[in-house]
């Protein structure tokens, strides 16, 4: 048994990764601030769908608050950090929002790291770090210097703030490059999930672009096991930090995105095309040859599929769209 930390515990990959870690007979701690970003209600929903379990501990409580968090850890804690404000385009509307909660929280749980002793720590990082220049498929040694929104910047900061303190606190941490993760419990400001809501409503959807920007879409799933993964390569990893990208393995063109979706509905969508907004970028794909080298990872759930899974649960707490 291992006693972990989960910061965003009652967020779309934290409820997951606690059910899972739970699941293997694990002690977490639970931390949340229930940032207004969308309604408490869905986080607090989230943490119903994990119930009451033995070994779990949930508390509220804002990352700032170091006294607070260092009375969670001990010296054989581990850390995985996936608190944070998402979202590139709402970043643009509160840059000094985003880089409080990503890189002034990250400085804090680090902060509560050292002071506890503690050596092992998981970073929830973003795709967005790459950019719109780097070569595809992204390779976690590219360079990753030209961020094109302020939840890019914040993300890539944290990365290098994590870097630059491991080999002084004698961290062995790992960072993580999720690739535009989906599923049951997505944030409902999310493409898949908004698309969802308002094709199963009859509401025309606005597409930025020409269709054929492309995401690495990631089953929630899948994005667990690459974290349990980590935390398992922490255990007997040198001092200093990895980056490993965690993707689905193939980018999803949006028209055949919005299409998946329509099919799993059973609906015709109705489409608006407006130029592509400011921060978003062309393409992203997963180079996963490190992290299937390192960590053993190896997506396993089909596009078509995960869209089938994420329906249906759309449906189940939704009751929309029969």
């Amino acid at each position: 048994m291992t006693r972990v930390l989960v910061t965003g515990a009652a967020g779309f990959i934290g409820s997951h990764l606690v059910e899972a870690l739970l699941a293997q007979g694990n002690e977490v701690i639970g931390l949340d601030n229930f940032d207004p970003f969308y309604p408490r209600a869905i986080k607090e929903r989230n943490l119903a769908e994990i119930g009451q379990r033995p070994g779990f501990l949930f508390r509220e409580q804002d990352l700032l608050d170091v006294p607070a968090l260092r009375g969670h850890l001990s010296s054989e804690t581990v850390i995985v950090h996936l608190a944070a404000k998402a979202g590139v385009r709402p970043s643009l509307a509160d840059p000094v929002g985003y880089a409080r909660a990503n890189v002034t929280g990250t400085a804090a749980v680090l902060e509560a790291a050292r002071q506890a002793g503690v050596g092992r720590i998981v970073f929830g990082s973003s795709s967005s770090v790459y950019g719109d220049s780097t070569p595809v498929p992204f390779r976690e040694d590219a360079v990753a210097i030209v961020p094109v929104s302020p939840y890019a910047a914040t993300k890539r900061a944290g990365e290098l703030f994590l870097s630059s303190v491991a080999p002084i606190y004698n961290f062995r941490a790992a960072s993580l490059r999720f690739f535009t993760v989906y599923g049951p419990r997505q944030r409902p400001d999310l493409a898949i999930h908004s698309f969802a809501r308002k094709m199963a409503e009859g509401q025309t959807l606005t597409l930025f672009g020409d269709g054929t920007q492309a995401r690495d879409y990631t089953y929630c799933s899948d994005i667990v096991a690459g974290v349990l993964a980590a935390i398992a390569w922490t255990a007997a990893a040198p001092v200093g930090v990895e980056t490993f990208n965690l993707g689905g393995n193939r980018s999803i063109p949006t028209e055949a995105m919005v299409a998946e979706i329509a099919r799993a509905l059973g609906v015709e969508p109705k489409i608006k095309w407006e130029p592509m907004q400011p921060g978003d970028v062309q393409q992203t794909a997963a180079d996963l040859t490190k992290s299937g080298a390192m960590l053993g990872y190896a997506p396993k759930t089909p596009f078509p599929e995960g869209i089938r899974r994420f329906i249906q649960w759309f449906r189940e707490v939704y009751g929309r769209a029969d």
